[in-house]
């Protein structure tokens, strides 16, 4: 069957894709995008979430033709046309929040889709945002620093550029 989405605000198709494919393989075999990782494959690490019609969900677990029709964002969709990284994923980098890898993808997933929902996310509401997601490389501080600073920028007044200090 053909499996035609929007997939980081462009139409894409797949061709002979069989009914158990699932959307994480159309994803990074057929479509070419190896940002969402085949990790567990039972939805239980949350390296393979993606947001399907704006709602994280393990990639893994959907059949790709479910997905026919819908808007999917993968991690590829964070950064802007130029490349320049979303605010969250600059403030994994500049906390070390990015190790081996396997996890990001989820993780700044449902970091960006909390930061959209909560403006001055408690540390209660950054952990729960992230329970799905298993990192065996953090400890999980550098990651919910991330957050923290990407929530604090994103709410911190715009400088003027008629002020000076």
């Amino acid at each position: 069957m053909r499996v035609t989405l929007t997939v980081n605000g462009r139409e894409r198709s797949a061709d002979h894709v069989w009914e158990g494919e699932s959307l994480l393989y159309v994803l990074r075999e057929r479509l070419g995008l190896p940002g969402s990782k085949n990790a567990c494959g039972q939805g239980e690490c949350g390296s393979c979430t993606v947001r399907l019609d704006g709602d994280l969900v393990c990639s893994c677990l959907v059949a790709a033709g479910q997905a026919e029709g819908c808007e999917v964002r993968t991690v590829e969709g964070l950064a802007d046309a130029d490349g320049r990284l979303a605010p969250i994923q600059a403030a994994f980098v500049e906390t070390g929040a990015v190790r081996c890898g396997f996890c990001t993808p989820g993780l700044l997933l449902a970091a960006e889709e909390l930061l959209a929902r909560v403006e001055r996310p408690a540390d209660a509401d950054i952990r729960e945002a992230l329970a799905g997601n298993l990192c065996r490389c953090t400890g999980y501080e550098s990651v919910l620093d991330a957050v923290r600073l990407a929530a604090a920028r994103a709410t911190a007044p715009a400088a003027d550029p008629e002020r000076r200090p």
